[in-house]
C-alpha cells in the first residue's frame, strides 16, 4: 500500500490585495521525508509557509485558490483541507500537528518571558500538561536539541542566549508536540557556518527519530547537498 503524503498542496495562490505573490503552487511532503522550497528573496517562499499555517490571514493577505490537504495519519482516515477549516479548528492543528521554525528566533521568542515559560505554555495548551509535568518535558526537549544545563536554561531570557542557542530553543518549541509536519523557514540563515551545520544535523536526526515530514525553505541553491530532499 502506498503511503499518502502527510501534506499535499495543490494550485495554491495567495494575494496581498490585488498583488498575487504565490501562483498555482503544488507539492507533496511525505512522512520522514523533506521537501525543499528554494528561491530568491521575494519569491513567495515565506508566504507559502505562512499560508500552510493559515497565518497569512493576519497579514492582510488571502488564499485565493487551491487546497492544502493534511493527512493526520496513514491508516486511511480522511484528509482535511486546511483552507476550509475554521479559526478554532486551525488553532488546534497549528503548533501541535503542524509546527514552524521561523527565520529569526529573536523576533519569534517573547523577550519578557523566560525560555521555560514559553516552552511550558505550548505543552500546557496543546498536550494538557500540568505546570510541573510541562517543566519536566521542557527539560527533555532542551536536551533533545543538545543544549547543555537544560535546567538552568529554563530560567534564562532570550537576550541571554546566543543566536545558535535561541534557534535550538525554537526547534525545541516546534517539536514539543511531536508534529506531523515541520515547516522550517530559513532556520539557519542568521547563523554562522559552524552553527548552521550543527542545527542542520540536529534537525535531520530528529526528523528520522520522529518520522516528521519537513518543508525546508531556503534561498541556498546548494543546500540540497547538505540534506536529502525532494
Amino acid at each position: 500500500m502506498t503511503t499518502p503524503p502527510t501534506l499535499s498542496v495543490r494550485s495554491l495562490s495567495v494575494n496581498f490585495g490585488s498583488n498575487r505573490v504565490v501562483r498555482n503552487l503544488s507539492f507533496d511532503v511525505y512522512p520522514g521525508k523533506t521537501t525543499a522550497i528554494v528561491g530568491e528573496s521575494g519569491s513567495g517562499k515565506s508566504v507559502t509557509s505562512l499560508a500552510i499555517m493559515r497565518l497569512v490571514e493576519y497579514m492582510n493577505a488571502e488564499i485565493t485558490s487551491g487546497t492544502i490537504m493534511f493527512h493526520r495519519d496513514a491508516n486511511g482516515s480522511q484528509p482535511q483541507d486546511l483552507t476550509q477549516l475554521s479559526d478554532k479548528a486551525m488553532r488546534k492543528i497549528r503548533g501541535k500537528d503542524i509546527a514552524m521554525i521561523f527565520q529569526e528566533p529573536m523576533t519569534s521568542l517573547n523577550p519578557v518571558y523566560t525560555i521555560g515559560d514559553q516552552i511550558t505554555e505550548v505543552l500546557m495548551l496543546h498536550e494538557n500538561h500540568t505546570k510541573t509535568s510541562a517543566r519536566a518535558e521542557a527539560v527533555k526537549l532542551l536536551k533533545l536539541v543538545r543544549l547543555s544545563d537544560a535546567e538552568a536554561m529554563l530560567k534564562r531570557y532570550p537576550h541571554q542566549l546566543s543566536g545558535g542557542m535561541r534557534q535550538r530553543v525554537m526547534i525545541a518549541m516546534a517539536l514539543a508536540c511531536r508534529p506531523k509536519v515541520l515547516v522550517a523557514d530559513e532556520p539557519t540563515t542568521a547563523l554562522d557556518v559552524t552553527i548552521q551545520a550543527q542545527i542542520l544535523t540536529i534537525m535531520r536526526d530528529l526528523q528520522q527519530e520522529l518520522g516528521m515530514a519537513v518543508i525546508f525553505i531556503t534561498h541556498d541553491m546548494g543546500w540540497w547537498r547538505k540534506w536529502p530532499t525532494r
